[in-house]
């Protein structure tokens, strides 16, 4: 099976390093990890993109250059060429899209499948474009949580918002390192053996 994996972020130097750009963070650590290294950009899809083979499949990344709440409009072009649900449905198996997520304790990770955005405006643009929740994601946390594990959400929009840009601090970036190299062996896994054993291996040991 051949895979379409999406890193969401926001484009731009500003946003380098922030929490909000984790799903980019992630592809591009995958990238490395597989040797897909020839990035080029895409003007009609408005992203930047790469493919290579994974073991006999074939990914295609992607990192839109839109803002977040356009991250849609980088699948539009697939969706644009199918003609029915089932051409849809079978689209959407095969795709992937890593993001942060705040209700999510920062280190850890979980692998869905057929979930709403959860109030993500970078998923929500994308079930827009493509019509349907049927997709994978891979949701890396990135609230803070107590010395116990419980999760500290922020609460307000502005308080979302600070803490969404907010870039990782000097002390995240040992954890961060093992995050992004445990989403790019969950990816990898994904790609050679399935959603179901690549879901299996990363939400146990979460």
């Amino acid at each position: 099976m051949n895979y379409i994996i999406v890193g969401l972020g926001n484009p731009g130097q500003e946003y380098e390093g922030t929490r909000h750009n984790t799903g980019r963070i992630a592809v591009d650590t995958f990238a490395k990890k597989v040797d897909i290294n020839e990035w080029t950009e895409d003007k009609k899809i408005k992203s930047e993109t790469a493919k290579g083979k994974v073991g006999k499949n074939t990914v295609l990344l992607i990192k839109p250059n839109t803002f977040m709440n356009k991250s849609g409009d980088a699948l539009k072009f697939k969706v644009q060429s199918l003609k029915s649900k089932e051409q849809i449905r079978k689209f959407a198996e095969t795709l992937v899209v890593v993001h942060d997520d705040l209700d999510i304790p920062f280190g850890k990770m979980k692998m869905s499948f057929n979930k709403s955005s959860g109030g993500h405006r970078g998923v929500e643009s994308i079930i827009k474009a493509i019509k349907t929740e049927a997709f994978i994601r891979l949701r890396i946390g990135i609230s803070s949580s107590t010395a116990s594990g419980k999760i500290k959400k922020p609460q307000g929009e502005e308080e979302v918002e600070k803490a969404i840009l907010g870039k990782f601090k000097p002390n995240e970036q040992d954890t961060l390192k093992k995050i992004m190299k445990r989403a790019s062996e969950g990816l990898e896994v994904l790609v050679l053996e399935g959603k179901d054993i690549a879901t299996g291996k990363l939400n146990s040991g979460n």
